[in-house]
């Protein structure tokens, strides 16, 4: 069924005015819901209409969504979202970084604030300061797919290639920047609004994002940046739409152009994520928590901003995060098998139980199509960075292992990485632990394989590498896997399991029993970074 939504410009304070006008609107039209771009409030917020506001003087009459634009939220505004509490009935902060879905099935993600350049990297951890980071958009483009892009900021270049001129004096105001043009190429929204920062209204032709295959769906985007709601040039500052839920366009619209960022060099692209539901025990333990959704008629099954592993998670615990690549990132993981001194004779002075996940929100990478080579060979590449700076740092007293859990019913694909002695590689005992706890349970016997990224298995898995350097011999490297029928009871905690026992810590096999402080995360994720810092291909 078609939602009809409202957007409306930079409200900039005229809270009274315009909410008045939505309700007028509203009582004709019967729309799903609003969204305002840009600036809700001013920099000289009037106190007292904001004070009408947040006691429900002013009446918000439909649920409205809104983001940080440029100008930082009243004071009164912070206090209540850092609650996670809605600023009044109706008005619904979405966050800076965030992905929404809507009781009415539609996706929103948002990217609030305008970019900041001196930021060296990580994505941003105040949701209501009015920038954002390139790792900020970075992370929004997990998301995969979206019916609504709002942004604060205009993608750079969407002017070209259209008959829809910009003057020079407008085009010379607008914040525009390459990450939310990367952004906008990756998710390929339907619909993308960005304020206009001055008195004009911009809507660009619809643009179509080229098809990888020939029978692949029609992706087409609608560019509308708004003028300030109640502006002197009486600009357009609102828009009424229709929209249905999972409806693609079965043909590319008349006056169309291709996409305007299909010309940048290595364009992101993403598919849309599956519709299998996320089953939080597939990863082995909560990581990252999730995100309370509004407006909910039913519980629907969690997406990408309720998954532990996303980074679209608005809850996402930042302070773990150690590098984000292109298509994979790298986290330290939460409740380490290993403890900080474990280590520490042979020169690590942390744990070194890392994650290493891909940004596209799918179970293996069979299912991420045209993304599973390039996300797998970062992956690799993050593997063998660590597994390098591991060696190194230990004089080559320590070696690595790292597992794969690829079912197609999981939720989103992960390897743990984890160290361990060498001389245990050295000796065969690594791959026999695993083999003989495969026999113990009665599970397929392992072989001795090369996957590649997998795209060609069509069996659900576990993976194994064991890796060591003895600067002498050289590198031993294998890799091990077991497949298995998807309907085999398979105990996710069988990787965890086998090597607490290898290093004498059955103890510590559970998460939760070993949890740390953020304090300590924070501490662990630091000294990591600090040592990785040579071997970290993001930072080039």
């Amino acid at each position: 069924m078609a939602a009809k939504i409202i957007v409306f410009g930079s409200v900039n304070g005229k809270l009274e005015l315009a909410f008045q006008k939505l309700a007028t609107l509203h009582q004709k039209q019967s729309f799903a819901f609003a969204i305002v771009t840009g600036d809700l409030f001013s920099v000289d917020q009037d106190q007292e209409s904001l004070s009408r506001l947040l006691d429900g003087k002013i009446q918000v009459p439909l649920s409205t969504y809104f983001t940080v634009g440029t100008t930082p939220l009243p004071e009164k505004v912070v206090e209540r979202v850092e609650k996670d509490e809605d600023v009044c009935e109706n008005l619904h902060f979405l966050g800076k970084r965030s992905v929404t879905n809507t009781s009415d099935g539609i996706r929103i993600v948002a990217l609030g604030g305008a970019l900041n350049t001196t930021i060296d990297g990580g994505p941003s951890k105040e949701q209501h300061l009015p920038w954002h980071t390139a790792d900020d958009a970075k992370i929004l483009r997990g998301a995969n797919s979206t019916d609504i892009l709002l942004t604060a900021c205009w993608p750079s270049g969407v002017w070209t290639d259209t008959s829809k001129q910009l003057t020079p004096e407008n085009q010379a105001t607008i914040a525009n920047t390459d990450e939310i043009a990367d952004l906008c190429s990756t998710l390929k929204p339907r619909y993308h609004f960005a304020a206009a920062p001055s008195e004009f209204f911009f809507e660009r032709e619809p643009f179509f994002h080229p098809a990888a295959t020939i029978d692949a769906d029609v992706l087409v985007t609608r560019f509308i940046s708004l003028a300030p709601f109640g502006n002197a040039a009486k600009a357009k500052a609102m828009y009424a739409f229709n929209i249905t839920p999972g409806e693609l366009a079965t043909a590319v619209p008349p006056g169309s152009t291709v996409s305007p960022f299909h010309s940048k060099s290595n364009p992101k692209k993403r598919r849309a994520p599956t519709d299998d539901q996320p089953d939080h025990s597939t990863n082995g333990y909560d990581h990252h928590g999730g995100r309370r959704m509004r407006r909910k008629k039913e519980r629907s099954p969690p997406g990408p901003d309720q998954c532990f592993f996303c980074l679209s998670n608005t809850q996402v615990d930042t302070h773990m995060i150690c590098g984000i690549g292109e298509h994979a990132y790298i986290t330290t993981a939460k409740g380490p098998l290993p403890s900080p001194e474990m280590f520490a004779s042979a020169g690590l002075s942390f744990p070194g139980h890392q994650l290493v996940i891909p940004l596209p929100h799918e179970p293996t990478f069979r299912s991420m199509g045209q993304d599973a080579g390039k996300t797998y060979q970062e992956m690799v590449r993050f593997r063998e960075a660590m597994q390098a700076m591991v060696s190194a740092q230990s004089k080559y007293k320590l070696g690595a292992v790292t597992f794969e859990i690829s079912r197609q019913s999981g939720i989103h694909l992960h390897w743990q990485f984890i160290p361990l002695p060498a001389e245990l590689i050295r000796k065969g005992l690594v791959a026999a632990g695993f083999q003989v706890e495969a026999e113990n349970r009665q599970y397929p016997r392992f072989e001795e394989a090369a996957l590649g990224s997998g795209v060609d298995e069509s069996s659900d898995y576990f993976r194994l590498w064991i890796w060591s350097d003895d600067n002498d011999a050289g590198i031993q490297s294998e890799e091990w896997v077991m497949r298995f029928d998807s309907t085999m009871r398979f105990d996710l905690q069988f990787g965890r399991k086998v090597m607490a026992k290898l290093l004498g810590l059955e103890d510590r096999f559970s998460w939760r029993v070993v949890t740390q402080s953020i304090a300590d995360e924070t501490r662990d994720a630091e000294k990591f970074k600090e040592a990785f810092k040579p071997w970290d291909f993001t930072l080039a």
